[in-house]
């Protein structure tokens, strides 16, 4: 929290007119926001990460310096949906995997990741540790799925209950909406994952070489 207006008059010789209207312009230039009864804040920078189709969240914010933690929400066996099934090319009811785990950094909630996986691929896959490996890493390590082509879809959605909820965001609140459908060398599309994330948290980096 920054020093009140009377604090700022005192501390730099100046009107609390001018600190109020020095704090007013820098909230409407988004480097700070008010919260009633609380007091004004320093609006903190966004984390910049590349798509997860080149490397996962949890990789690139350890490589940035952030402290991050997981937590497993469930997992669950169930007979996939039709939308599901088109994606993951099986058919409608087939057994899949789903996982919902949620991402902390600096213990304040960033994302909520999702993932489909047909169970003819991994029969025992709820068995392994979520929190303390990434899915990447163990679907290719024990099972041998391997990464080749990623489809990846990038969209912005508004939060809903149980999202703000996990979130500690209102509903209604902006969420950037990531989705990728993973294929192994030889086309066949393994893993459907959706990430949600706070908007006001994170941007995403895009790059293209011609």
């Amino acid at each position: 929290v920054i020093p009140s207006e009377n604090e700022l008059s005192k501390i730099y010789g100046i009107s609390r007119m001018t600190a109020r209207s020095v704090v007013s312009e820098f909230v409407r230039e988004g480097m700070l926001y008010r919260v009633q009864g609380k007091g004004t804040f320093v609006v903190e920078p966004k984390i910049t990460a590349t798509p997860l189709s080149y490397k996962g969240i949890r990789e690139q914010l350890e490589q940035m310096g952030y402290q991050t933690a997981t937590k497993l929400l469930s997992t669950k066996k169930i007979a996939c949906t039709e939308s599901i099934a088109k994606k993951l090319e099986i058919p409608e009811g087939s057994k899949v995997h789903v996982l919902e785990r949620l991402r902390f950094v600096k213990e304040q909630p960033l994302s909520i990741h999702t993932s489909f996986i047909p169970a003819q691929y991994c029969k025992d896959l709820e068995s392994k540790d979520f929190v303390g490996e990434q899915l990447c890493v163990i679907l290719d390590k024990e099972y041998g799925l391997k990464s080749h082509k990623v489809i990846e879809t990038l969209e912005s959605t508004l939060a809903r209950e149980k999202e703000a909820k996990l979130l500690s965001i209102k509903v209604g609140y902006p969420l950037l909406l990531l989705e990728d459908l993973i294929y192994d060398p030889e086309g066949k599309p393994f893993e459907y994952t959706k990430v949600l994330f706070r908007g006001d948290k994170i941007k995403i980096s895009l790059q293209y070489e011609e």
